[in-house]
Parts: C-alpha cells; sequence; structure tokens
C-alpha cells in the first residue's frame, strides 16, 4: 500500500478527561460533582472503584506534561472540571482551581503543546444537579457562565475550545441507569439534550464575544450503523438508526432534531424558540468526531423509538466487547461530511481497550492497541484523500485511567498507569504512535 503520508500541518495529539485522571475529588475547594456521587454510591460501579485518586494527575500534572513532550505530541485534549472552578456550579469562583488549570496551560504552551480544552466531560457540580440538573433549561445558562469564565481566565493562551463531549452519553445519563446521574428517565433525557445545544451556542456566543481570534467546536461521539441483511425492513432500521445520529449535529448545522426523532418522540422532544435557534446554529470553526466501533440492526417493531434491536458483535472485540470495525471511522467521517459540511474536523477520541500485561522485560506489548488505531488511521487517510477536511487526530486515551461504570478494569491508555505505585509506562503503542508523529504518517503494512 505504501507509506501514507498525512497533510502539512497535520495535528497528532492525545485526549483525557478531568473525573477520569485527576483525583484530588475534595481538595483546594473542589466541589463534588454527579460523578463523585455516582461512583460513591455502591453498587454502581465496577469492583467499587471510584475517582477519588484515579491517576493523581492533580498532583503528577508536570510528570504528565513531561511525558507528552517526550512522546512528541503536537496537542494535549482534557478536559476542565466545572466543580474545581466553581464548586457550586454558579457564583464563587475558586481560585486555586483555576490555577491548576491555567499552570497546566502554561506548562503544555512551554513545551510546544497545544492545550485543547473541553469544557464539560460529564462531571456536573452536584449542587446543580440538585436544582434539576441538565433537564433544567436554566443549566444553558449557567453553564454559559461557567465557559465565561474560562474563556476570560485562560482564552488569552487557549486559542481552540470544545464546549462539550459527547452530549448524547450526558443525555443517556438521565434516561438510563449506568452513568451518571442515573436518573431513569426517558424524557428528562430529551430535555437534557435540549439544554445541552442550548448551552453549548451560548458558550460560543460568549466566546465569539471575548475572543473571536480564538476557534470552537463541539465534540459528538457517533456508532455508525450497518443493516444486518439486505432485507428491505433492516435497511430501513439501518436508515433510521443513521438518521438519529442528527440529534445533535442536525440542530447545530442544519437548525432542528431529525424527523425521525420529532417522529418517534412527539411532543416529548421540546421545539427551539427564536432566540434558542440563533444560539444553537452559531457557525463553528470545528467539529470534534469520536468514533469507537458501529452496531450493526435488524427491524424489530418492539426495540426502542426506531423499531431497530442491535445485534452482538459480528466480530472480534475489544476487553469492552466492542466490535473491532476500524472502517466505521472512515464511513463516519464521510457521513458528517456529507451532511453538516463541517469547515473542519478533529478526531477528538479514537482508541480501544485490551487486557494489557507488563511482560518480564517490562514492556508492554499491545499489538492489538497498535494494530487498531494504525488501521482506522487507515480510514482517516482515506477520508482525507475524498475531500473530508480532517485536520487532527487526538487518540483515547494518554494514560489508563477511570472508566466509568467500568473503574478501573478497562485500560485505554497508550500509556500503563500502575494504580498502586501511579508509575508511568509508555506501552509499545506510544511508541508506534511518537514515531508516527514525527514521520507524520506510516506504513500500514507494518
Amino acid at each position: 500500500m505504501g507509506f501514507q503520508k498525512f497533510p502539512d500541518g497535520f495535528l497528532w495529539g492525545a485526549a483525557t478527561a478531568a473525573y477520569q485522571i485527576e483525583g484530588a475529588w475534595d481538595e483546594d475547594g473542589k466541589g463534588p460533582s454527579i460523578w463523585d456521587d455516582f461512583s460513591h454510591t455502591p453498587g454502581k460501579i465496577r469492583n467499587g472503584d471510584t475517582g477519588d485518586v484515579a491517576c493523581d494527575h492533580y498532583h503528577r500534572c508536570p510528570e504528565d506534561i513531561a511525558l507528552m513532550k517526550e512522546l512528541g505530541l503536537q496537542a494535549y485534549r482534557f478536559s476542565i472540571s466545572w466543580p474545581r472552578v466553581m464548586p457550586e456550579g454558579i457564583g464563587k469562583v475558586n481560585e486555586a482551581g483555576v490555577d491548576f488549570y491555567s499552570r497546566l496551560v502554561d506548562g503544555l504552551l512551554e513545551e510546544g503543546i497545544e492545550p485543547t480544552p473541553t469544557l464539560y466531560h460529564w462531571d456536573l457540580p452536584s449542587a446543580l444537579e440538585r436544582r434539576g440538573g441538565w433537564p433544567n433549561p436554566d443549566c444553558a445558562a449557567w453553564f454559559a457562565n461557567y465557559a465565561e469564565l474560562m474563556f476570560s481566565r485562560l482564552g488569552d493562551r487557549v486559542k481552540r475550545w470544545i464546549t462539550l463531549n459527547e452530549p448524547v452519553v450526558v443525555a443517556s445519563g438521565y434516561m438510563g441507569t449506568e452513568m451518571a446521574p442515573g436518573r431513569g428517565a426517558p424524557a428528562d433525557g430529551l430535555l437534557a439534550g435540549h439544554s445541552l445545544l442550548v448551552g453549548h451556542g451560548l458558550a460560543v456566543q460568549r466566546l465569539r464575544a471575548l475572543h473571536p481570534e480564538n476557534e470552537i467546536g463541539i465534540t459528538l461521539d457517533f456508532w455508525p450503523s450497518y443493516p444486518a441483511t439486505d432485507s428491505a425492513e433492516d435497511a430501513a432500521a439501518g436508515h433510521r438508526m443513521t438518521e438519529a445520529l442528527g440529534w445533535f449535529p442536525d440542530p447545530i448545522f442544519l437548525g432542528d432534531y431529525p424527523a425521525v426523532m420529532r417522529e418517534a418522540h412527539g411532543n416529548a422532544l421540546p421545539q427551539f424558540g427564536e432566540a434558542e435557534t440563533e444560539a444553537v446554529t452559531q457557525p463553528l470553526d470545528f467539529l470534534g468526531l469520536n468514533n469507537y466501533s458501529r452496531h450493526v440492526v435488524k427491524h424489530d417493531p418492539k426495540a426502542g423509538p426506531y423499531q431497530a434491536a442491535i445485534l452482538p458483535p459480528q466480530g472480534p472485540v475489544t476487553a469492552m466487547n466492542w466490535e473491532i470495525y476500524p472502517h466505521s471511522l472512515r464511513d463516519l467521517l464521510l457521513w458528517v461530511n456529507e451532511r453538516a459540511h463541517p469547515k473542519v474536523i478533529y478526531v477528538t477520541e479514537n482508541g480501544a481497550a485490551f487486557d494489557d500485561r507488563v511482560d518480564a522485560d517490562g514492556r508492554v506489548r499491545d499489538e492489538g492497541r497498535r494494530q487498531y488505531v494504525r488501521d482506522c488511521l487507515s480510514g482517516v487517510h482515506e477520508a482525507i484523500a475524498g475531500g473530508v477536511p480532517v485536520r487532527g487526530y487526538f487518540v483515547w486515551s494518554l494514560l489508563d485511567n477511570f472508566e466509568w461504570a467500568q473503574g478501573y478494569a478497562m485500560r485505554f491508555g497508550i500509556v500503563r498507569v500502575d494504580y498502586e505505585t501511579m508509575a508511568r509506562l509508555p506501552k509499545e503503542s506510544a511508541r508506534w504512535y511518537s514515531e508516527t508523529i514525527r514521520a507524520n504518517g506510516f506504513d500500514p503494512d507494518q
């Protein structure tokens, strides 16, 4: 196939999230989040794990920046913990929390690494959940005020911002019971999704007013749906599931929810007011996309609002029992580009969990992860050749970390973390990724 070189200026990075790595859950004035509450609830997290300590990044930040420099990362995507900087979600600012992120940004810039913060990666302040959380329409304004705070404190140095990470998962935390806050209320999930969209739009407006020279976008996650058979019914089920992927991109880029959602949810799905539409449809500088696998679906009248049953994985799986299907990233990039026509796309998360082991010689030979990332990047290369404006890639994740409901049982990192000593150990995938960054490409046959 030959060496696959990426365009000049292609941005290579890695991603993390605050609750998954920081620890220091109640130190230096930080308030609790819904994930603190959820993980402290017996039976919610595998093995009773919590993010109380996680990777102890809060105390080991300089060490982790040095590690990023050693690997040659050009950008680092992290998230800001809302309750670390505003313990109650509104009102008083915790200067110690703001200072932590200011030092992180300065440390990255000193090493030539572009900071790419995400304002919200699922850790809503508990105080705001008590006020109704994201289903409360006021949460959009609360989020915008928090965003404005961070823009005002870091916007002179941070040039690229992400408002929300995977709002569909945030909404699912209200719909279901497996993610925080775990309400199990589908109608609340639809309301939460609406507030998330409005909050995103308001935050974009605040950045434009404060720092119009900065870039801003949102990160959305998708698992493309493929019909199980060539039957007309399965094809229609796949189409409905694909259309439903428009839950968040369609209001932003097309002005309203997809018709299939209106038909499925009726009056439970909110309408956008004039001011909301103006906010939500604010032009973006880029769209961030996360992808890990695909869904294979078949028609089933009893299966949810879209009458589509998701089948078990159709091939080899990762430790998360997610099908290893690298083509899904390429297909997603092509679909999003055709549907939304974003100016620029960054792959803001892509990776795989495997049951890594440290060999007797002290190395972690995670060949499965290396092959998965390599094959996904081949798909990115193919999408770029097809005209999709992909400008960068962030592997998930820099570090093994707290994997939400799975606790510490799943390892996604290209760097292994020993949770007893907190020692960091780059895996073979990290070495390969570092070489790829230096060469701005790779040989897909190796």
